[in-house]
């Protein structure tokens, strides 16, 4: 493993920690934080600051040790966990991760900046520690101790270390170990072992040929101790005796290595760890010492690593890794339809047959494919405490967040694109939704506000709902702003959908004053933008004095789809999949735009007029019903093509402002065909069905 990849590695397990360091926090707001939370905080700063000592980043060693110390007298009891201290806490999480972006930047000395924004912060600290700043100071940047007298007492692990030769060039310092088993308790000696350096004229300038032997009093466990050594697990010979082993585990380790017996005799009598009276060690090694032999006691060193291997069952991948393999199985499908294509042509039925088994396996590779990008909405979900935590503690309310659905999946590149639109309509009902305190117990409601997240799958889409317990939308405050603002008739009539929509309209806002959250009309249109770029749509549902709910609707993927070609003419398109209800044959000459479908009012467009379409109407048509957030219409078209995977390119600058279409795919024959936007269809067959006065009966054979 090399520096740089030891550095991302470093980066990214450090923001799990300050993750987890953060939910454990936000757990305690009230001031009822408990042990294990305490706990978990504690070890998170711990392992990070651990992990920093090993790449020598003092600065992130020096600010973590205060913090560290000040959540150790909390562990001890002596200080409570005060809300004071909690919000204290997540500030020095958020300079943590300051430190922690500067190191993935490359900046691996300390920042003079990011140093004087942290000075308040350390002396905060300090003074919860009780302690005079000079000596607080001294204390955050401990040196390794290394005692020239040997411990006596035996209470202590004993360390055998032997670097690989790699370990200089990987760009690991063999001192940083040191630096970090310091934070693990007391290094009481330390033996270097040079026997593997060769002469002058053989040596090698970039290769390590350090051994070492020490002694290390802590109270870490065997885990710790060798966790250490992660970034050299695969360049070093490591062995552990744990403390208080009988004579017999160091007499194993010096028989491993029989060339330097007496060596390593001297080595351990060095480091305290063989008694004076070798006669001890004679006597203790005829009594029975199951696992101490070379043999066990190396597999026992070996079976944490076996375990951690076994646990860390996930590989990271770098997410345009993922992207250009999408594209290759994009491109694979296009290739198996043109393949497919020229095999019906041919009237080949061997290929035709070899060509639906490679179909079938493309399919799987493409789901496969497709579920390495397929992450957990969850994760999201809880950045959005902090966000609630924070917005809430500005504005003065009490509120809580509620979430469900955190285990729903959906497109890594469709969640990092809906968290900032989530951000703006979690802050929105925070600042417009929740009432204050007084004016919710006047209307009978509990004085803490209450939001949810929610995420579910729903007809091959997945539903995100932001809600919130408070005062409601109030439809003639929405309606009288939009006629003063000039963007509806006065007069004109509007469902509560249509008012509740004008929220998204540009610079449309009902605050009285500018704050730093709103009142200057910018964001929900954003919002909406950002939303619809994603193939996506919000609705809006509201009861004055209830509460809102805004339901996102977005695709599964926006790579590759299933889906279900139809021909007007001598177009295709592709409708997807999921959203197809049923396909009928289709009769209707009385020229409404609505039809029975069994006892129930279907509207339904011509995609031959909606397109202006050319070409002789087909004598038999077809009616495709579409379903999407509970709504249902009907697409008549000229023929049906059947199923086909596709693979969705973007429209281009010129038409992206097309209705009714989303996207386009590459037939097997090199044709373009349009993906139809189902969600904008039924929208405008809905709004065609409700100019329309009477309706009519017709007849589905």
């Amino acid at each position: 493993m090399s520096i740089e990849q030891a550095l991302q590695t470093f980066t990214a397990e450090c923001r799990e920690l300050l993750q987890e360091m953060e939910d454990a926090l936000l757990g305690g707001c009230k001031g009822d934080m408990s042990a294990d939370s305490i706990n978990a905080v504690f070890r998170a700063a711990h392992t990070i600051k651990g992990s920093a000592g090993l790449f020598g980043l003092d600065h992130i060693v020096g600010f973590t040790h205060v913090a560290e110390s000040v959540l150790d007298i909390v562990r001890a009891g002596q200080r409570a966990f005060t809300p004071e201290l909690v919000e204290l806490m997540l500030a020095c999480r958020d300079h943590m991760a300051h430190l922690v972006d500067a190191v993935a930047a490359g900046q691996l000395d300390e920042d003079p900046q990011l140093s004087a924004a942290g000075l308040p912060l350390r002396q905060r600290l300090e003074a919860w520690l009780g302690a005079a700043p000079a000596t607080a100071a001294a204390a955050s940047n401990p040196a390794p101790p290394a005692s020239s007298a040997p411990a006596q007492d035996g209470g202590h692990w004993h360390i055998s270390l032997r670097f690989g030769a790699e370990v200089l060039r990987n760009g690991m310092d063999p001192m940083s170990f040191l630096r970090y088993l310091a934070t693990l308790g007391t290094v009481v000696h330390v033996a270097p072992v040079l026997d593997a350096v060769p002469t002058l004229d053989a040596l090698d300038a970039e290769a390590c040929y350090l051994g070492l032997e020490l002694a290390l009093r802590s109270d870490a466990g065997r885990d710790a101790i060798e966790g250490a050594f992660e970034f050299v697990r695969d360049d070093c010979r490591l062995r552990i005796v744990a403390p208080g082993s009988p004579p017999a585990a160091y007499r194993a380790l010096a028989e491993e290595f029989p060339e330097e017996r007496e060596a390593m005799m001297c080595l351990l009598r060095e480091c305290g760890s063989w008694p004076a009276d070798e006669s001890a060690i004679d006597a203790a090694a005829a009594a029975p010492c199951a696992g101490l032999a070379p043999e066990a006691e190396a597999a026992d060193s070996a079976r944490p690593r076996e375990r951690r291997g076994q646990e860390k069952n996930s590989v990271r991948v770098d997410a345009d890794k993922l992207d250009h393999l999408i594209n290759l199985v994009g491109e694979l499908i296009v290739a198996t339809a043109g393949a497919n294509l020229a095999a019906r042509r041919a009237q080949n039925v061997e290929l035709q047959e070899y060509g639906a088994t490679l179909n079938s396996l493309v399919e799987d590779v493409r789901n496969s494919a497709l579920q390495l990008r397929m992450v957990k909405i969850g994760s999201t979900f809880t950045r959005f405490k902090r966000v609630v935590h924070d917005v809430a503690r500005d504005l003065g309310k009490d509120i809580e967040l509620a979430i469900d659905g955190e285990d729903t999946e959906l497109d890594k590149t469709v969640v990092e694109k809906i968290a900032d639109p989530l951000t703006h309509l979690v802050r929105n009902a925070i600042d417009h939704g929740i009432e204050p305190a007084a004016v919710r117990r006047e209307r009978g409601k509990p004085a803490h506000g209450t939001i949810w997240l929610n995420a579910y799958h729903d007809s091959g889409t997945v539903v995100i709902e932001v809600g919130d317990d408070g005062g409601g939308l109030q439809r003639e405050r929405l309606l009288a702003k939009a006629v003063e603002r000039g963007i509806v008739e006065e007069g004109r009539h509007l469902s509560d959908a249509e008012v509740y929509a004008l929220i998204f309209e540009p610079g449309f806002s009902t605050a009285e004053q500018v704050t730093n959250l709103s009142g200057r009309g910018v964001g929900m249109d954003v919002v909406k933008r950002n939303i619809t770029a994603l193939r996506g749509t919000i609705q809006i549902d509201s009861t004055p004095g209830v509460g809102t709910t805004m339901r996102v609707r977005l695709p599964l993927t926006l790579a590759i789809i299933d889906g279900f070609q139809v021909a007007v003419g001598g177009s295709v398109f592709v409708v997807p999949l999921e959203m197809v209800e049923e396909c009928v044959e289709f009769r209707n000459d009385d020229g409404y735009d609505y039809t029975n479908l069994r006892g129930a009012v279907l509207p339904f467009i011509r995609l031959r007029e909606l397109f202006a379409l050319d070409g002789g109407q087909s004598a038999r048509q077809s009616l495709v019903v579409v379903r999407y957030a509970g709504q249902r219409a009907g697409l008549v078209v000229d023929g049906l093509l059947g199923e086909s995977q596709t693979v969705i390119k973007p429209l281009g600058k010129v038409f992206r402002h097309m209705r009714c279409i989303s996207g386009s795919s590459i037939l097997g024959s090199g044709d373009v065909a349009l993906i139809l936007d189902v969600p904008s269809l039924i929208h405008q067959a809905a709004g065609d069905h409700a100019r329309l006065t009477q309706p009519s009966d017709s007849a589905f054979a």
